[in-house]
This record gives C-alpha cells, structure tokens and sequence, in this order.
C-alpha cells in the first residue's frame, strides 16, 4: 500500500463482515428457508471476519511504518440547509488499531463460538448476529464524521439487545436486553443532545471541521445560561459513552448482559460496544481539552465505577458475574485516564484490556463446558489437572489483569496510575485513592475466582443444581475434560498478546508518534503525558522499577489474601461475611441500584405517564377540547334553534328591541 489508503480497501473492512452476515442471517435461518448449513455459516462470517483482519493488519502496517493516512469522504447521503450527512472513513494511527483489536478479537470469538454453541438451534442465528456486530463496531471506529459515529453507536446497540436477549424464551434474558437497551437509549439522548449541540453551533457534523472551530465553541455560552458551551458539549457527549460503556450509574446493565452465551460476554466486554465510549471520548479529545469542568466530571465518574464496582466482584459466585464487574472496574480506569488527559493510556489500556479480558472470558466459557455448564464457582475447584490449557490461559489472563510486572496490563494499568498521581483537576484526590485501592481489589477478586476454580478440593459433586442447569442440552455428567480445539486455540492465541503486547507497544503508543495527529491534548494545561514521558525509560526498566512501588504491592497482598481466605483457611470468609453482614447485603444488592431504578425511576417515570394521559390526553385533550368542542356548538345551535320559530310578529318583535337597546346603548355611551 502507498502513502494514501484505497478507499476500496477499507470499504472492504466493514462489509465483509456485513455480507456474510445478511447471508447466513437469511439463508441459514427459518426466515430464507434454511438453504445453508451449518458449517457454511460459520465458515463463511468466519472468512468475513477474517479478511477484515488481515486487511486491517495491513492498514496498520501502512499507518504505523509508512505514515498513511485516509480521511474522505465516500458518499454523501443528504445536505440540509449548510449541514452535510455523509458517510466516509477516517483512518489513523487510533482508528486503525481500534480496527485491528476488534477484529481479531471478534475472529477468536467466532472460532471458539464454534465448539461453545455446537449443540444450539439458534447457530446460524449467532453466527450473523456477532457478525452484524463486528461490522457496526468499525463503522462506528472508522467514520470521520458525527453522523456515521452515531449509527455505528445505535447499531452497536441493537446488535447487543438481539445478543443478550439470544435465548429469548428464558425471561431473565428477555428481561436484561431490555434493561441494557432502555439504559443505553438514556446515555443516548445525552449523546444525540450533544451531536446536536455541534451541529448547531459549527454548523458541521466532519471530525476535521469540527475540531478546526473548537476555539469559537470555547469562547461562547449555550445561549440563556452562563455555562460554557464546550462544557455542555463535552458532558452531553461523556453521558453517552456513560451509557454504553458502562459508567456509575448507567453500568446497571452489564452485569445482566451475563444472560447471553459467553461468546457474547467476551465481544461485548472485551472489544466492542464497552469501549465505544471510550474511543469516543478520545476521539473528541481536542474538544474535551478544552473544558476542565467535563475532565474533572469524567474522573469522578470514572474512579467511583473503578473502585466500587470493584467491591462487587468480590461476593459473586457465578464466574461470569466476576468477569464482568471486572469489566466494569477496568472500564473505571480507562474513564479516569481519560480525566487526567491521558488520553493515549486510556486507548492503550483499552488494547491490552480487549486482549486479556477477551481471554477471561472464553476461559470462563470453556470453564462451562469443561464442567457440563455449572457457573458457580463454589462448585468447581481443582480443575487445573483436568483442563491444564484453560488453566495456564486463565493464569495468563489474571496476572495480565492485576497489573503483574512485564505482562500488557502491568503497562497501561501502571500508567494509568501515574497519570491519575500527576494531574491537578478538582477530583483528583478522590481519583487517587480509588485507583490505588482498585488495584488491591482486583488481585483479591481476580484471585479468588482463579483459586476456587483450578485449585483446592474438587467440588463437582457438591453442586445441588447440578441437573438442571439453564443450557445444559446434554444430561451426560461425568467429570470435567478440557475443551474441544475451537475452544483452547483462541485461548491461546489471545494469552500471547495478552502478556507481550504491552511490552512491546508503550513506547510508540504513549511516546511515540503513534496517535500523534489523532489525539490532542493541551501540555501547558494539562501535563500528565509530558511528566509520563520524562519517567519513561523502556519497558523492561519501567517493570524493574515496579517492583518497588505501591501498585505491585497492593496487587500481591490481594493475592495473598485470596490465597489464605480460599486455599488456607476457607472458614474465614464465611465468618467476616457473618460479622459484617449489612455490608455483604448493601453489595449482594448492587448498592440498591436496581431497587431505586425498578421501584422509584420506573414506578415515576410510569406515574408520570399514567398523570399526563388521564389529565393531557383523557381530560384536556379528548375531554375539553375535542369533545367540549362540539358539546359547545350543539349547546349554542340547541339555543338558537328555539329563537327560529317561524313567526313574522316573533322577528318584529325581535328586530324592534334590537334597535331599542342599541339606542338605549348609545344614549348611555353619550
């Protein structure tokens, strides 16, 4: 490839995935009439995906070695008034490695898709679905303007509704993809508030023209306030990456996003959708730098969802809920990052995340099967010596997770920290604190699932739900065995990156040129990056300089701990539970989240509703104005009816008082 990307080739990027959706979605399913199998289904959204890799992989390639870049405009849908809808690709060094992170995570999950829903009859279905998926995530990374962001945003969100709601006669299921899209529609109204917001002030919807005029949005007030304008731009814009990357308090919906198959935990929570919000934020970071009170709301939110929901992966059994408010705390951290202006670490940790979360959860999955579809982690235990590739990859993926020196999360986790420790914003303080204390807590957690798992006594036989588990087709129940092929090669080929990406990428990342002309950030304000970068001397220095710092230590006594609550001594953690058991049931139940939103914001919201359709609509509107209406004019034509009698001497008689009182009228007036 040249200096230029073909817009051919990128075009190719997010179609091949499309088309091999739409047509194992058709043809594969009752809806086409079933013409295509199987194994044509998954080959093909297999081949799709692939080649959307390969191809981004090339992208990179030109964009990191040779400079490339793309920023163009492909068709343009419609131009009301100045303002332009168009759809095009903007491609640099941030896009092209959004594009190569999902799809190759989306590949893993496809492969391993194929051993994990091999008994299911929705098959073709979930082939198209994470398919349909795929292409909407590199729509939504790719485009160059705010229009095609938005339908790759809402579209992400479809796909993710139709993915959780997949077994869609279990009504817990039915239940969360409600849940998750009625949350993610309230963080999209903040989103679409502040599109608007641009479209109307700069009067463009292009990234480039955009940002060209983000001195003038700087300089005016939204108009009948005194608040900045950029300010509620960029909180409008930061309530939609709340939404769908899940922060404090619209992160209720991920943790029930669990009720999907786990091949859609590890895409949802790994590549896609979570980090919509924040690829967005670091896309509109030259708007961002330009309003500290946004930074300072960003970090806040960040380090309350980094720390607190933390504390809830520690009470859960169900291995997939542990995973997942793993997610959430990580998903914290990357907020925080984007608070201090760190915007190139929040995006680095992003990367590394998608690698060693994508193998938590595929881990996890074959965990499921490898133990005929029990999640509850209190029933599983020793499972190193029956599954010793789900073992290792899970080890990989925990100490990659809790920051352990020379693993991909040690660098973005540790930077992420010192960025925190260096910024000056209003918040910071708080920030601080939970970063540090979140890093204990994921050791614990982390540890925890990781110990009771592969470690200790066997406990299959103890399991009283044993047979009936939700998806459990087969009633075979012998011991556990490790997974298929399709299962442990994804393991494997996520552990690799998962331990060496990080070594391998921080320098041109985060001080290099690598995002140089994709992400702004303001030093002389704003000089976390700069301070970063004086501290920074090489992967393998930063790592021995670990050894001796707060963040190392906090992460091996969360180890230690776990190990002596759940190896040495597994009485403890029932007898703490005892002592402080308001504290246990303030986190069994979420902090009471759901509680106040399904009794109080939706009872409201429903009263509301009810109030205004009984007054608005039954009373005024159909009572008062469409039903009054014509019982007025029946009243007076009803009354004038009776003055028509007919009679000359009744009109005589009327027209003679009329001009009686108008005389009478003007005598007075006089």
């Amino acid at each position: 490839m040249s200096q230029t990307l073909s817009a051919s080739t990128l075009l190719m990027v997010p179609l091949a995935p499309l088309v091999a959706s739409i047509i194992a979605g058709v043809f594969g399913t009752k809806f086409g009439g079933n013409r295509i199998g199987r194994s044509a289904s998954h080959w093909l959204t297999i081949l799709g995906v692939a080649l959307s890799f390969v191809l981004s992989a090339m992208t990179l390639n030109s964009v990191a070695v040779d400079g490339a870049r793309f920023n163009e405009t492909l068709y343009t849908w419609m131009v009301v008034g100045g303002l332009k809808m168009e759809i095009g690709f903007l491609v640099d060094g941030l896009t092209a490695m959004m594009m190569c992170v999902v799809t190759f995570v989306s590949l893993m999950v496809h492969i391993f898709t194929i051993g994990y829903m091999k008994e299911d009859e929705g098959y073709n279905r979930f082939f198209s679905y994470i398919s349909l998926f795929t292409f909407s995530m590199l729509m939504l990374v790719m485009s160059n303007n705010m229009l095609q962001l938005f339908f790759g945003w809402e579209a992400v969100g479809l796909v993710s509704y139709l993915l959780i709601g997949f077994w869609f006669n279990k009504p817990t299921a039915i239940f969360a993809n409600m849940k998750a899209f009625l949350v993610n529609r309230v963080g999209d109204f903040g989103f679409i508030l502040g599109i608007g917001l641009i479209a109307a002030f700069a009067g463009t919807l292009n990234y480039t023209e955009a940002f060209a005029k983000s001195a003038e949005l700087a300089a005016q007030s939204l108009p009948g306030t005194n608040w900045m304008l950029i300010t509620v731009i960029c909180i409008c814009l930061f309530i939609g990456a709340m939404g769908k990357s899940a922060q404090f308090p619209l992160h209720v919906w991920l943790p029930d996003s669990m009720e999907g198959p786990t091949p859609i935990s590890a895409l949802i929570h790994a590549a896609t959708m979570v980090t919509a919000g924040i690829f967005m934020v670091a896309r509109m970071s030259p708007l961002f730098e330009l309003s500290d009170t946004a930074l300072s709301f960003i970090m806040v939110i960040g380090s309350i969802t980094a720390l607190f929901m933390g504390f809830l992966g520690i009470i859960q059994n169900d291995i997939k809920r542990v995973v997942a408010y793993s997610t959430l705390s990580q998903l914290g951290y990357m907020t925080v990052a984007l608070g201090a202006s760190a915007y190139s670490v929040a995006v680095f940790h992003l990367m590394t995340h998608a690698f060693f979360k994508a193998l938590l959860f595929l881990a996890a999955g074959s965990v499921i099967l490898g133990v005929h579809h029990n999640q509850d982690i209190r029933w599983m235990g020793g499972l190193r010596k029956y599954m010793p590739i789900t073992w290792f990859t899970s080890l990989v993926g925990s100490l990659a997770l809790i920051g352990t020196p020379f693993f991909a999360g040690f660098y973005s986790k540790d930077s992420i920290i010192e960025a925190v420790l260096e910024s000056h914003l209003p918040g910071a303080g708080f920030a601080k604190f939970a970063v540090l204390a979140g890093v204990f807590v994921t050791a614990f957690y982390s540890f925890r699932m990781y110990f009771l798992v592969f470690h200790g006594k066997e406990r299959f036989d103890q399991n009283p739900d044993a047979h009936h588990g939700h998806d459990d087709h087969h009633g075979e129940h012998h011991g556990p065995h490790e997974s298929p092929w399709v299962v442990t090669v994804p393991l494997i080929l996520l552990a690799i990156p998962s331990a060496v990406i990080g070594y391998l990428t921080i320098g041109p990342m985060l001080f290099g040129d690598f995002f140089k002309d994709a992400i702004f950030v303001n030093a002389e304000l704003h000089p976390a990056m700069e301070e970063l970068g004086h501290a920074f001397h090489g992967p393998t220095q930063m790592a021995m300089h670990a050894l001796t710092s707060l963040p190392l230590w906090l992460a091996v006594a969360g180890v230690a701990l776990a190990y002596v609550f759940y190896m040495l001594k597994p009485s403890w953690p029932a007898a703490i539970k005892r002592m402080f058991s308001p504290i246990f049931s303030l986190l069994e139940n979420k902090y009471y989240l759901d509680w106040i939103n399904e009794n109080i914001l939706a009872r409201g919201a429903r009263a509301l509703g009810t109030g205004l359709w009984r007054v608005g609509d039954q009373a005024i509107i159909d009572g008062a104005m469409v039903n009054g209406s014509w019982k007025l004019v029946g009243w007076i034509s009803g009354s004038v009816r009776k003055v028509q009698t007919g009679y000359l001497y009744h009109y005589a008689l009327i027209m003679i008082l009329g001009i009686f009182v108008l005389m009478t009228y003007f005598v007075w007036l006089k």
